[in-house]
């Protein structure tokens, strides 16, 4: 079977499973694991990845405001890699393409190839997806234990925050300029890991927030999570903001209470690493109980 993977997280769940040989096709994003990165991508983004957090959302908006994708799709080199499967997903049209961004490429095959969407809100809808990929490509065995796994590390987890006397109210920021909250996926997590999201909503997209409505969260712990970046530079992203006169009370500026994380490995991606961001999550809120070894630039204390 040869596979496209047109989002960095399917691509995970495919060398997950152990495809990796059938993966003929990427996007540039596509980094994990590190030899995904030498297959051809097949997506580039029109928006440069690079500006500043202010410039991207207005590059972004700009583009979506006149009704055009983001990505640009490289409909000749789809057409001769032959897929007999393209993994896409129609969850957030900013993060990755959709299906929509395919329909000129597709139009050229004479039999087109199959079509797997996934759009997972939540941690059990990313787990299903795994399910379903290995269903796409017969390798539902080992879908299904890696699932299983998946599921065991995510309850040790939430037994052991069981533990703690104190839930602190945690604010995950998942972009600067404008101020969003993550969503989706995240807030369960904060919850599973023993804490309380205080703004962000399970299963319900990212949403722009005010600087007074987190000024008046009482967050305890705040979590630099921009969409698409590791440690380093959301640590460096934080470093160069104005922050409001009105955070200085925030429990978490008063206590030193910031920490940068990878989101792009641990967070963003709906794949298998959510369980590793897991552990993350529990041992920033929860040092006392999760005292493990973490990956290496998993976080940074700001």
């Amino acid at each position: 079977m040869r596979i496209v993977s047109l989002l960095p997280s399917a691509t995970e769940i495919l060398y997950a499973l152990g495809l990796g040989n059938s993966v003929v096709g990427v996007t540039h994003e596509c980094d994990f694991p590190f030899e995904a990165a030498r297959k051809p991508a097949l997506i580039k983004p029109r928006v440069d990845p690079h500006a500043p957090p202010a410039e991207i959302d207005r590059q972004v908006r700009e583009l979506v405001g006149r009704g055009e994708s983001i990505y640009a799709v490289d409909a000749d080199l789809l057409a001769s890699l032959k897929p007999d499967l393209i993994v896409t997903q129609d969850l957030c049209h900013v993060c990755a393409a959709s299906p929509d961004d395919l329909a000129t490429a597709l139009s050229r095959f004479q039999r087109p190839p199959q079509i797997l969407t996934l759009t997972p809100h939540s941690l059990d809808d990313v787990w299903q997806d795994i399910v379903r990929v290995g269903q796409a490509t017969n390798t539902s065995t080992q879908a299904e234990a890696l699932t299983a796994t998946l599921k065991q590390r995510a309850e040790r987890i939430e037994i052991g925050a069981a533990q703690a006397v104190h839930r602190p109210r945690v604010l995950c920021l998942e972009w600067l300029e404008p101020l969003y909250v993550a969503g989706h996926w995240v807030p369960e997590m904060v919850s599973i890991a023993g804490g309380e999201d205080v703004l962000g909503k399970q299963c319900d997209p990212s949403f722009t927030v005010t600087a007074e409505k987190i000024a008046k969260s009482n967050a305890e712990i705040i979590l630099i999570m921009l969409c698409g970046y590791n440690a380093a530079r959301n640590a460096s992203e934080f470093s160069v903001i104005k922050l409001p006169e009105a955070w200085s009370q925030l429990p978490a500026l008063r206590n030193r209470k910031i920490f940068a994380v990878d989101s792009n490995s641990y967070f963003s991606r709906p794949g298998p690493r959510l369980a590793d961001g897991l552990e993350i999550l529990a041992h920033l809120i929860h040092p006392n109980l999760f005292a493990g070894e973490l990956p290496a630039g998993a976080y940074a204390k700001l």
